[in-house]
């Protein structure tokens, strides 16, 4: 579906639109046009073309009507009935059972927050805030290779653990990059009435490390082209998700950066890449293992044959993929080298092969004589604005001793170390500081897979983590990805200055499929206001990326993750990391998490400072 009306933001493909460079690359022209002329379009911006009959390359632009879901959010129906979450792939049978339609539904509000002001604080009723800082955030995007011979497709029909997993095979697969695209095409939108200082992605950028799933995601926000397919390219010529097309690319005026997640350098997110595993990546063998699911030990194990999805069908339909057994020989694929996975050494070296800025998005800034892909750095944003971001790399080593999957928090002492010096700098430099991490803390039980890794080798406990955060009164907030959901968390201080603020970003890839957008505010009384607000990407019926969000609807309906809906987000002592039990035994639930009927959490987020900031701020601004 699409709202054509006009939204406070006006159109997204004014004018004034930045324009950009849309030539081929002689390996493009070769790969696409096979020696007949390329014709490329520019959106609607028009095409152009060499002389005789090819390929053509077009782009997808969104709708012209562009919102935040402060004024309107996507809403359907979740009592949809006819498929069980094991028969998520019968993409084929959506329609028939009315899965995946959508309509716009009412506006969210944002929530005013003051968890961790002083008692009874309310804002001025004069108050005219300043704004420092606006950039958005973007994360767990998963770019996926849908037909790498690598993945663990067959493990989401296999039981009914699987069967929850999304994360390992939805419909969604197909339109990765597509969905990105529009995200990226919203973005300027917002930037033209609006203007972004930044933007910051927060991990998770592909979904299993490999190369070619980097250059995607790379040249997407480049706005190059892309030929989202692999190996024997099937339905390249024919199938809407395999088509290349031309990307929109990030406005050049936004500079970008990057944080490390899971995914970008572990097997699936899951798994140090062995020699093993870094072989069946360019194989033209599908990979074969056991539930990993169930126990992460068996993925030596060769039980299943793990699947792939066909390119050549309309619904990506999956192949290759059931007990070892019930083949007479191993399903094959077309092998290909740029499905490769790369070392954290070679992801990082890949965002200086890029057209937008900064060269190196943010891995540039890295201190010299750091350990060889230290993924750690920090960055002011504005000159004239006190305020720093540090960008944190907290997922595990691949030789951290771990057997379990690699989801976890993990500092080790190197970057335990350069954390305390980066908040101790800013604390005595009077800098307002963001830490920008993948993994989010305090928010799961200390052995869960999303939380904090409590370890030997772990550099520092949550709770260690939690008390030397309290230290400086000039942190406002920590921001993360990695869960899927879009939480705010107050963590408390002794003192309402000690306090900050925890905000999660859902994923780009499954629903809600948003970003959020960050303002910051110097308040008339010389408080901060944090305004967070989700955002859906625009998009255009009949494109690709509106399909996507058919598809993603589709899944949550079939699947009811109620998890991304935190209904039942319990209270975690902060000292034992046990939950917190009411005196029936039932589980306290965490007062600073609210539940998300929508999926979405629109706030804004009060912040007291030092008497010793404030100063600083009214001699900056008092004239302002």
């Amino acid at each position: 579906m699409e709202n054509d009306e006009t939204g406070i933001y006006g159109n997204a493909m004014d004018s004034d639109a930045p324009d950009r460079s849309c030539t081929l690359t002689r390996r493009d022209f070769i790969k696409y046009s096979v020696g007949t002329a390329a014709c490329i379009t520019f959106g609607s911006f028009g095409s152009v073309c060499s002389a005789g009959t090819g390929t053509q390359v077009t782009g997808y632009p969104i709708t012209s009507a562009v919102f935040t879901t402060r004024q309107q959010t996507i809403s359907f129906d979740t009592s949809v009935k006819g498929l069980a979450p094991m028969e998520l792939s019968k993409i084929s049978m959506y329609k028939q059972y009315g899965y995946g339609n959508w309509k716009i539904g009412a506006p969210l509000s944002s929530e005013q927050r003051s968890d961790i002001m002083p008692p009874g604080h309310i804002c001025p009723s004069d108050n005219k805030p300043l704004k420092l800082l606006h950039f958005f955030s973007i994360t767990d995007i998963h770019i996926t290779d849908k037909e790498s011979p690598s993945q663990l497709i067959y493990l989401q029909q296999l039981n009914a653990r699987g069967a929850q997993v999304t994360s390992i095979y939805s419909g969604i697969m197909l339109y990765t990059t597509h969905v990105l695209d529009a995200a990226i095409q919203t973005v300027n939108a917002l930037h033209r009435k609006n203007p972004i200082d930044f933007g910051i992605s927060l991990g998770d950028t592909c979904n299993s490390t490999q190369y070619n799933e980097l250059r995607w995601y790379i040249d997407v926000i480049d706005g190059k082209v892309i030929t989202p397919s692999s190996g024997a390219h099937a339905g390249a010529d024919s199938i809407e998700y395999q088509k290349p097309y031309k990307a929109a690319g990030l406005d050049i005026s936004i500079p970008w950066y990057q944080t490390l997640g899971n995914h970008d350098h572990f097997w699936l997110g899951s798994f140090p890449v062995n020699d093993s595993l870094r072989k069946s990546y360019i194989s033209d063998t599908v990979f074969a293992a056991g539930d990993a699911l169930a126990d992460p030990r068996t993925i030596s194990k060769p039980d299943y044959y793990m699947g792939v999805l066909d390119g050549s069908t309309p619904y990506g339909d999956i192949t290759g993929a059931g007990p070892v057994g019930n083949f007479s020989s191993p399903p094959k694929v077309v092998p290909d080298p740029d499905r490769r996975s790369l070392l954290r050494t070679e992801w990082i070296q890949e965002f200086y092969a890029t057209s937008t800025r900064p060269a190196g998005h943010g891995f540039n800034l890295v201190e010299p004589g750091r350990e060889k892909g230290f993924a750690c750095y920090s960055f002011v944003p504005k000159s004239n604005i006190p305020i720093k971001v540090i960008v944190l790399d907290n997922t595990q080593r691949a030789d951290d001793g771990s057997k379990d999957i690699h989801g976890h928090g993990f500092l080790d002492q190197a970057r335990w170390d350069w954390l305390k010096k980066e908040l101790a700098d800013g604390q005595a430099n009077d800098q307002l500081m963001i830490i920008a991490a993948h993994i989010p803390i305090g928010v799961d039980l200390i052995h869960s897979e999303v939380e904090w890794w409590d370890s030997p080798k772990n550099a520092v406990t949550l709770q260690g983590l939690i008390t030397e955060l309290h230290k400086y009164p000039n942190l406002l907030m920590w921001i993360a990805g990695h869960r899927h959901v879009n939480t705010v968390k107050a963590f408390a201080g002794a003192t309402p200055e000690q306090g900050f603020w925890q905000v999660e970003t859902s994923s780009l890839r499954d629903f809600p499929q948003q970003f959020r957008t960050f303002e910051i505010n110097l308040n008339s009384d010389y408080t901060i206001s944090i305004v967070t607000t989700n955002v859906d990407p625009a998009v255009k019926d009949g494109t690709p990326a509106a399909t996507s969000r058919k598809y993603a609807i589709a899944a949550q309906q079939i699947v009811h993750n109620d998890f991304i809906y935190q209904k039942s987000a319990v209270r975690i002592h902060p000292l034992t990391q046990s939950v917190v039990k009411l005196p029936d035994g039932s589980s306290s639930p965490d007062p600073s998490i609210k539940p998300m009927p929508t999926g979405s959490y629109n706030a804004e987020l009060y912040k007291k400072l030092t008497s010793k900031m404030q100063a600083k701020m009214m001699a900056l601004f008092r004239s302002t």
